[in-house]
């Protein structure tokens, strides 16, 4: 059967402070903190994750390193929506509620606490409120009343500006479907030009990949919780 992504499962932020954030986000926006730990595989990092829905999460990365980097509005951090930051970087991040109701109660939640907010906008697809959050994070509240129609919002001026063509408009309103074929689709040859976790390092990244499949499930997983299920 053919598929694809459904949503987001979780949006990783790095902190230096994981309470203020987890304090924050708990607090001020209601969320329920339903992971704490060692993140596995990487030393030294505590991984946190608050929760939005049943597969949806905000989550937090706390390193000894990120202290010692230095926030940078218009190279780190947008500072606002409308902002500008570097390419890759995340610019803002927009979170869901079900009804325009919804959006009101969060307004005067945020409010409650003493943060600062303007809106709600109406966008057209969506009304939205817009907020900040600790270090810097440029937050937003959206409802949409219906799904986003795309003959209404691909504008055909902004589509010629990008530089996309009839054709590549066709493949990118209408994916190509995937099915998952018998046999594993084996590791492409290591491409430098292609997208890869520069972070890792060529060297090391070229030695992760070449590692199967089945060897890293086996070897590299981490599936016990930190503290036993209670029966």
């Amino acid at each position: 059967m053919p598929t694809s992504m459904n949503g987001v499962h979780h949006l990783a932020v790095a902190t230096a402070d994981i309470k203020t954030q987890i304090d924050f986000f708990n607090d001020v926006l209601g969320c329920e903190l339903v992971a704490l730990y060692w993140m596995h595989g990487v030393e030294g990092a505590w991984h946190g994750f608050m929760k939005l829905n049943d597969t949806c999460s905000i989550a937090f990365v706390q390193t000894p390193e990120i202290a010692g980097i230095e926030r940078r509005l218009g190279v780190t951090h947008a500072g606002n929506g409308a902002n500008a930051c570097a390419g890759g970087t995340m610019q803002h991040v927009a979170f869901n509620v079900d009804t325009l109701d919804d959006l009101y109660t969060m307004r005067d939640r945020i409010r409650s606490r003493g943060i600062t907010i303007f809106g709600p906008i109406d966008h057209g697809m969506c009304h939205s409120i817009y907020f900040a959050g600790p270090e810097d994070l440029s937050l937003e509240v959206a409802t949409s009343a219906e799904p986003i129609d795309g003959r209404q919002w691909v504008d055909p001026e902004v589509v010629e500006l990008a530089g996309i063509t009839d054709d590549e408009l066709a493949r990118f309103r209408s994916p190509e479907p995937f099915d998952r074929p018998t046999e594993a689709i084996p590791q492409p040859d290591f491409d430098p030009d292609r997208p890869w976790q520069r972070g890792f390092g060529r060297e090391v990244y070229e030695s992760l990949i070449a590692i199967p499949d089945d060897v890293v499930l086996a070897r590299m997983s981490e599936s016990e919780p930190p503290v036993p299920k209670q029966h």
